[in-house]
C-alpha cells in the first residue's frame, strides 16, 4: 500500500506541476491581480506537498512509522489549500471566455481533466497514506 501511495502521489505531483507551469506561463506570477489564486496559497500548496512527498520517500527507505504520520499531517493543509484553490477556480472555469479587451485569469487555461485527475489522485493518495500510517495491509 505504501508503494501505491507513492505512485499516486507522483501522479498527483505530475498534474500539479503541469497546473503550476500553466499558471506561471499564463501570467499568474507576473500579474497576480489577474489571478483568483493567491501566489502564497499556490506556492504553499506546492511546497508542503513536495515536503510530504520527500518525507514519504524517506519513510519508504527508513521504515520509521513516525515519518508516515508526519507525511500524512503535511497532507492535511495541502488538501485544505487544494480545496481553497478549487473553490476559487470553479467560478473562473464556469465564467467562460472574458469579453474582448478584458484580461483572462491565468487559471482559466487549466484543462478540466488535469484539474479533476489531480484532485482524484490527491484524494486517493491521502487515503492510502492514512491507511499505511494506520498499518492497514502490512
Amino acid at each position: 500500500m505504501a508503494i501505491a501511495a507513492l505512485i499516486t502521489w507522483l501522479l498527483t505531483a505530475g498534474g500539479g506541476f503541469f497546473l503550476l507551469g500553466t499558471w506561471i506561463a499564463k501570467g499568474g506570477v507576473r500579474e497576480p491581480g489577474r489571478s483568483h489564486l493567491p501566489p502564497p496559497v499556490i506556492f504553499g500548496h506546492f511546497l508542503l506537498a513536495a515536503a510530504g512527498l520527500v518525507l514519504w520517500i524517506v519513510y519508504l527507505i527508513a521504515d520509521v512509522d513516525a515519518l508516515a504520520w508526519v507525511a500524512f499531517a503535511l497532507l492535511v493543509p495541502v488538501a485544505l489549500l487544494g480545496f481553497f484553490m478549487l473553490f476559487r477556480w470553479l467560478p473562473v472555469y464556469r465564467a467562460g471566455t472574458p469579453a474582448v479587451g478584458q484580461a483572462e485569469p491565468a487559471e482559466r487555461h487549466f484543462p478540466i481533466l488535469v484539474v479533476g485527475g489531480h484532485g482524484l489522485f490527491a484524494v486517493i493518495t491521502v487515503v492510502l497514506v492514512l491507511l499505511t500510517a494506520l498499518g492497514v495491509g502490512s
